[in-house]
This record gives C-alpha cells, structure tokens and sequence, in this order.
C-alpha cells in the first residue's frame, strides 16, 4: 500500500487541517511527519471548532490510527493541554495516538532561547513563533537533543538537567534574563503524562502498516518555508516538501503515492520575508478581513496578497504534486478584477524562476482576470461553478501542468467540490 501525502505549497496556513479531516476518512492512519506547535491545523465540523498543534489532524475520525512521527518536534506541556482539551469532547486519545520514540523533545529552555535568537537579531529577526522550534532542531542536528524514548530511561532526570544546563549557559552568554526553571515542574508532570501514550520505533510501526493499509501523511508550514527549498533564511527547521514525509517517518521514497498540494487562491504570509505579491492597500486589507487571515496558533495579522503561481509552480516541482487542492476560493467571491502573478521582474530581469537570493528586488508580473461575482459557498457540484470561475481553474491548471481535484468553498467538511 502507499503512503499519500498532504502538503501546504505556499508560507503555510493554506488550510491543511480541514483537508486533512476531510480526507482521513479514506485512511485509516494519519501521520505528522514534522514541524511542532508552531503549526496551528484548523477543523471546523458540526457546529465546532479546533485548532490542532502537535496532534495529526485524523484525530476525530473514530477508526483512525494518528502517528506523531519522528520528524515531529514535541511540546510535553503544549501536547498535554492540547489532549486534554479533545479528551473532553469525548475522543479516547491516548487509543488514537502513537508517538515516535525517536520525535525530539521541546524543553522550557528551547522557548526561551527561541526568544533570546529572536531579540538579538532586532531588525532582522525571523518572525519566529516562539515555540522552541528552531533550538530544538538545532540541538537535534547537534546531537545534543533529547528523545521521547528518552523519558523511559532511569537516567532521564540526569539527562535532562545536561541539556538545560547548556542552554542555561547559553543564554547567559546572550545575555538574556529569564527564569530557566519556571516550567520545569510543569514539563515533568507532562513527560508523566506522555508515558500513557504508545511510544513507538516508527520506521518499523509504520511500514508494518503498509503492508496492508494506506496512510495519509499531514505536513505542517508550507513548502516555501522548507529548510532547504524555501525563501531562506525566513524559512522553518524541517523539511516541509514531499522529501520530509519519508525522513519524517521512515518511509522510502518508492512508497509514496499521491501528493496532494493544497494553496489558497491568493496568498497569505506570517512574518519577515519576501512576498513578491504582497498588496499594501485596501485590496490587501479586503482579503485580510473576508479570509480571516490572522494566526491560528499565534493570533498575528497576516500578509495578504494576490496568487503567485510561479512560487507555486516550484513548489508543485519541488515535491511532485500528483493532485491540487484549492482552498478559500470563495473568499474572491465579490472582487472585480483578480491579479494572478505568472512571472518576475527580478533585478531588473524577467524571469520565471523563483530567486536564490532572498534579498534580491522582485516584482510580480500579473494576469488580470474578470472576477465572477457570485456567491460559491452554497456550490456542492462542479456544474453550479460560474463560467469565469471554471476558466480561472482552467488558467490555472495548464499553468501547472496539474489537475485541481478538490476546491474548497468554506471551512466546514461539507464545503467541498470532488472534482
């Protein structure tokens, strides 16, 4: 059986969470592959909302087993309170989880040193969420990090205290005031708490699974902010392209099947970074409010912009997109005219490329296209689509060079179109 996998193509907050949910009950395993709690994975269903950090977003399917992979940075204290919260819905989570022993742990003092990078960089700083993640996969990377299998060991207070004794230094050596031990209780209470889960080897849990089942693997971010791919330095720690998922959870390239890229119909960004569409004006502001575009995790306001497909089109190369997924189309319902970029000026250069160097001058060169006017979020079949709506997919598609399967009129599980 294969391994489908659920991408983000853009700076994330492409809406990943309902998709997610939407699809998960086709499969029954839902995996994280990586990022951590800065990745807030939205799901609107029955009247109710959630907001999903650390947890696969398979969660509330009732037959669906949910992997966090080993890929996954993880919170003790932010993946308790979240549990906690579902448990009261109802769902049996320690039954629907399993954890990868080899995911690395967030400690208290990743999140400070989170914040000590961030306030020494002023000006320049990231736009970091704050929630340890880039320390804590520098310490992975370093081997000086610690693992969930870790917390079974005797010698896990030991262990422990080495590593916030480090970054203790570290941090005095930024000169940054804090109280390192201010949630030490806290994480403690939580590492108790993740000892009821199934802590699993899972290169071998899961490809025992292949074996006879399908599994969905939920990406987290967006693959412009890829470690490697995306617009660098104002990137995440992980790999978040297609190439994550298999590093992610111990899955070998030849068992991925679909590849399923999900983007808005325009662009949203959190942070610091080039955004060669941002709009600045009451258009930008228009989408802004209709979109509801601010953090789910984080509450910031984001950047709002028309659609670049040639940040789109890498993307879609980057990982192999097999099937595309577009969310928020609705939320163009009442603009005159729609601005798609289809190429660059960079310094000066035109170009269809998307530019090694962040800091270069880029300036979007657009496509107009007539808007439709019209009210799809009550559309449930293709056919209802308005002419101008179905020639800007058609656009869109040859520009790609791949199918969109599923368009998304709404955040509700119902408010979507199979194509």
């Amino acid at each position: 059986m294969k391994l489908d996998v659920v991408l983000g193509l853009q700076w994330g907050d492409e809406g990943k969470g309902k998709i997610v949910d939407v699809l998960a009950g086709n499969y029954p395993v839902v995996a994280r592959f990586q990022g951590g709690p800065n990745a807030g994975h939205s799901l609107h269903f029955e009247g109710k909302s959630f907001v999903l950090r650390s947890v696969p977003s398979g969660i509330f399917r009732k037959d669906a087993q949910n992997i966090v992979g080993n890929g996954v940075v993880l919170d003790p204290i932010t993946f308790r309170g979240e549990c906690e919260n579902i448990a009261k819905t109802g769902v049996p989570v320690t039954e629907r989880i399993v954890i990868s022993k080899k995911a690395h742990l967030i400690l208290p003092t990743h999140r400070l040193l989170d914040a000590a990078n961030e306030a020494a960089m002023g000006k320049g700083k990231i736009g970091s969420t704050l929630k340890g993640i880039g320390p804590t996969y520098t310490d992975k990377i370093s081997r000086n990090g610690l693992r969930v299998g870790d917390i079974l060991a005797a010698d896990f207070p030991e262990r422990y205290a080495r590593l916030k004794d480090r970054h203790t230094k570290q941090l005095g050596q930024m000169g940054f005031e804090c109280n390192p031990d201010a949630e030490e209780a806290a994480f403690f209470e939580a590492v108790e708490y993740l000892k009821q889960f199934k802590l699993v080897d899972c290169e071998y849990y899961i490809n025992d699974i292949l074996k006879t089942q399908s599994v969905l693997a939920e990406g987290a971010q967006g693959s412009m902010l890829d470690i490697d791919y995306g617009s660098y330095p104002f990137v995440t720690s992980s790999t978040t392209s297609c190439a994550g998922a298999c590093v992610g959870l111990g899955v070998s390239p030849h068992n991925i099947g679909h590849v399923y890229g999900i983007f808005k119909a325009y662009c949203t960004r959190v942070g610091s970074g080039p955004f060669p569409t941002e709009l600045f004006d009451e258009t930008g502001e228009k989408l802004r409010k209709i979109g509801n575009e601010f953090g789910a995790v984080t509450g910031r306001p984001r950047r709002c912009g028309w659609l670049d497909l040639v940040a789109l089109k890498y993307a879609v190369m980057i990982s192999g997109v097999t099937d595309l997924i577009m969310m928020k189309s609705d939320c163009l319902d009442s603009f005159e005219t729609i601005k798609v970029c289809t190429s660059y000026i960079v310094d000066g250069q035109p170009s269809d490329q998307w530019p090694f160097d962040t800091y270069a001058d880029i300036q979007p060169v657009y496509q107009e296209f007539k808007g439709w006017n019209t009210d799809l979020t009550g559309c449930r079949n293709e056919s209802e689509l308005p002419a101008e709506f179905r020639d800007y997919i058609a656009f869109m598609e040859n520009y790609l060079g791949v199918p969109i399967k599923i368009i998304s009129l709404g955040p509700d599980r119902d408010a979507t179109i199979m194509r």
